[in-house]
Order: C-alpha cells, then structure tokens, then sequence
C-alpha cells in the first residue's frame, strides 16, 4: 500500500512525496502535477529516472531536469522514483525498482489524472539507460505498453566505444565510466544482459518511437547514436541532435548557455509532437 505525502505548491506545478511498494521495500517517488490539469485524454504520464552513474543521485534532480518544464508548460504528469543505487543494490535492483514504479504510474492514472495510452519514459545519463532498459524489459514482460521514449545522452554500453575510450571530458570521463559500471555490475559474469546495458541487446523490434540529445566530446556519444540507428533498423521512430563541442549534461549543468537552449527547445518540441501523435494502448492490467 502506498503512503501519500505532504503536497507542495510551486508555481505552476505540485509536488507529492509517496512511498510505494518495491521489490527492496517502500520506495520513496515524487509526483509532479500541474497546476491546472487539462483533461485526462489531452495527459501524458511519464516515468522520468534521474541520472548518477547508477551509483550516485536522488529523486530531487527532477527539479533541474528536463522533465519539470513538461509539468509545468506543458500539463504532463511525471513521477520519479528514488531508486537503489548500485553502491547499496547492483543491477538488477535499479531496475526493478524503476520498473515498479512504472507499474504503479499505469495502475493509478485515473488518480492521477493521465490518459493510460500515452506513457512515457526518460532520464538523463544512468536515467536515460535505465529508460531504455525499461522499454525493453517492459516489451519482453507484457504488462505495460511504452508510447515514446526520450533516453538522453543515456549511458548504455559498458563497453568500450570511440567516444568512451580514453575520454578526458568535463563531467563524465572514461576513468568515472570504468568504476560506475563495475560497482553497478558487480554481481553479473562476462554474460552482460541487455536489461543492465541496453546496447547489448540483439533485438530492437517493437520498442517505442524516441528522442535522444547529446554533445560531441562526451562518452556516450557513439553508443547514443548507435543506438538511435538501430532503433530506426528495427522501425521504430527514433531521432537523436548532436550539439558540437558540448560535455556531458551540458544543459542540466550550464542552462542558461544558447547550446542549452536551443538543446532544450528542441527537446520540449519533439516532446510535443509525441505527445499528440504517439498512443501504446495497455491491454493488460497489472495487480495493484
């Protein structure tokens, strides 16, 4: 049973702290509600997971995220979940949560005032490949249908690329990219999952349409637009920008730079366009 928190105004938006069911016990979400809801059938719900490395960060990085704007512009609902980092729980725990916390997003829509067709998942960084391991893990179990999918700059390969191979950018390098994937997959042999590092997977079929940012001269460069081409191979909808000489979660850290917000623009009107063309039916309901 979920507990329910103290909701807090901001301008433009609410905020509500809960406690949900999880696989490693009650897991603290927030929801994020706009001010004044538009109708449930003009709603999107999405998933967004915040990023870290899957070894640091909190649920509160959605108020510097991308995904804030989405409530407060533009009327979707979002709820984030805080869930376990691999220094407490390595894969699989991170997913499970985050996959629980999708769950809970479909089973209470009617709640909180969303229209169940048009679920969407994203995150920036370890969030982004957490959404990209959920559109696959979600595809595989059945039980909730993804519309569209905004993974950005995600991390995704823990393989060596082009780009995350002797990488010295600002923010995230090779070195911080080598320790964050052993501590997340400590407890996984040389056969690596797709669940844990999407990249890997074999098979892109059926997965939701995307939209994907990244700079040039960070890690996840190649494994970005790698994985944007092949979700295009197996047709699905996918477009990713490039932004030239830009360091990882450049417009998170440096908002108020022109690249940033030409990137978050760009972002905000290929949500947009999702959110008026993109519809995934759920055809099964998953116990509350």
């Amino acid at each position: 049973m979920a507990k329910a928190g103290k909701i807090k105004r901001h301008k433009g938006y609410t905020v509500e702290r809960r406690t949900i069911p999880s696989p490693g016990g009650g897991m603290k979400v927030l929801i994020l509600r706009p001010g004044e809801q538009k109708p449930l059938c003009e709603t999107p719900g999405i998933l967004w997971i915040h990023g870290g490395g899957y070894v640091t960060g909190m649920a509160e990085m959605i108020y510097f995220s991308r995904a804030k704007n989405l409530v407060r512009r533009y009327g979707a609902v979002v709820i984030t979940p805080e869930y376990r980092l691999a220094g407490k729980a390595p894969y699989p725990a991170a997913l499970m949560d985050c996959y629980a916390a999708l769950l809970y997003l479909k089973n209470h829509s009617e709640e909180l005032g969303f229209d169940d067709s048009r679920i969407m998942v994203g995150g920036e960084s370890a969030g982004g490949g957490l959404a990209a391991a959920l559109c696959l893990y979600a595809r595989d179990r059945g039980e909730v249908n993804i519309a569209f999918q905004m993974p950005l700059y995600p991390m995704i390969d823990d393989r060596e690329t082009e780009s995350s191979r002797d990488n010295h950018a600002p923010v995230w390098n090779s070195k911080r990219n080598k320790k964050a994937w052993a501590k997340y997959l400590r407890d996984v042999g040389e056969d690596v999952p797709p669940y844990a590092a999407p990249a890997r997977a074999e098979d892109l079929c059926g997965l939701p349409p995307a939209y994907t940012f990244v700079g040039d001269i960070e890690p996840f460069y190649c494994e970005t637009l790698t994985y944007v081409n092949r979700l295009n191979e197996a047709g699905a909808a996918a477009k990713a920008d490039v932004y030239q000489g830009c360091f990882h979660a450049f417009d998170m850290l440096l908002p108020m730079k022109k690249v940033s917000k030409r990137a978050i623009a760009r972002f905000e009107e290929e949500y947009l366009y999702a959110a008026r063309h993109y519809r995934a039916p759920q055809t099964k309901k998953h116990p509350r």
